[in-house]
């Protein structure tokens, strides 16, 4: 039986005030379109309460609230059905959006975190110093990591790996692009991976490596993480080649072959995300990552990122 038709119908519904669908570019993620009038019940009750993105920094609390405002437009057990969705191994992923009500970074800021808050609990990101991360991607750049370099591909991955807290799931939502050609989002379940099996059962798959972060991560500590680990009794994965510190030439050529085995496989998905929609993923069993873009001196794309655990 394909992935199409185990996963077909599992969650797929539609009500008055949204409808949850396969993705038009893979059976694996959900789309999920909430009606234009339940997201601007939703921003006007936000509006009419105050909540701006810096109330949202400060004041934890205010975050949930903002997520029980989505809920008392498009009803109490949405936020069931996302947690279900991300949780399930079959698909463990979807995207939505503000279907164009909204082109305001601020409310995309609110949107985003009300879905997040559905989820999970986001962890502190010490990149940005918040609960979440805003990053651009443009023509030049001098970073000390590969996230804002352009024209390279940015390799399959999870997030978290050098942070001593779980990373359950990640939210990205696209804030803005502009003279932008390329540069979708590469993803790959883990379970569509052809050599799983090779990487998965090999001796060096539950050896701890080291993990540091470069200095724009603000992250000083070390952390060891196996690659692969158990999770309701299927794979886990946690990796990122940038910040792996192997000790040995034979662990140095398993991870290196491990990435390339990731990034050559047919089931690599390249997603198309419009500006004003995001994506949540699993991060336990989904890797990603970024196709290059094609060369262009006004290249500008804005990003946002959350990601933390579920709740308890």
């Amino acid at each position: 039986m394909s992935i199409a038709e185990k996963t077909k119908g599992k969650f797929e519904k539609k009500t008055e005030r949204y409808e949850v669908k396969a993705h038009p570019q893979t059976s694996r993620l959900y789309h999920i379109d909430l009606s234009k009038d339940s997201i601007a019940k939703f921003l006007d009750k936000v509006g009419m309460e105050g909540i701006s993105v810096q109330h949202l920094e400060y004041t934890t609390y205010a975050r949930f609230l903002v997520a029980s405002y989505l809920l008392d437009q498009v009803g109490e057990e949405f936020g069931e059905l996302l947690r279900n969705i991300v949780n399930d191994r079959e698909s463990g992923g979807f995207t939505l959006g503000l279907q164009g009500v909204s082109e305001n970074t601020d409310e995309y800021v609110i949107f985003s975190t009300a879905i997040s808050y559905l989820v999970g609990t986001p962890n502190f990101d010490a990149m940005s110093g918040k609960y979440y991360a805003r990053f651009t991607v443009k023509d030049t750049d001098n970073s000390d990591s590969y996230l804002r370099q352009a024209y390279r591909r940015f390799t399959l991955h999870t997030d978290g790996t050098f942070v001593d807290e779980p990373t359950d799931w990640l939210l990205m939502m696209k804030m803005v692009e502009q003279n932008a050609c390329g540069g979708e989002s590469r993803l790959l379940h883990l379970d569509d991976w052809k050599e799983l099996d090779v990487y998965a059962n090999h001796s060096l798959a539950g050896h701890k490596f080291s993990y540091k972060a470069p200095s724009s991560k603000n992250v000083s500590q070390e952390v060891e993480r196996p690659t692969f680990f158990n999770y309701n009794n299927k794979p886990g994965i946690c990796f990122i080649d940038q910040f792996v510190y192997p000790e040995t030439i034979d662990q140095a050529k398993y991870l290196n072959d491990l990435s390339n085995s990731m990034e050559n496989d047919e089931n690599v998905i390249e997603l198309e995300l419009p500006v004003g929609d995001l994506v949540v993923l699993n991060n336990i069993f989904w890797l990603h990552g970024r196709a290059a873009f094609e060369k262009n001196p006004n290249l500008n794309r804005e990003l946002l990122r959350q990601r933390g655990c579920f709740h308890k």
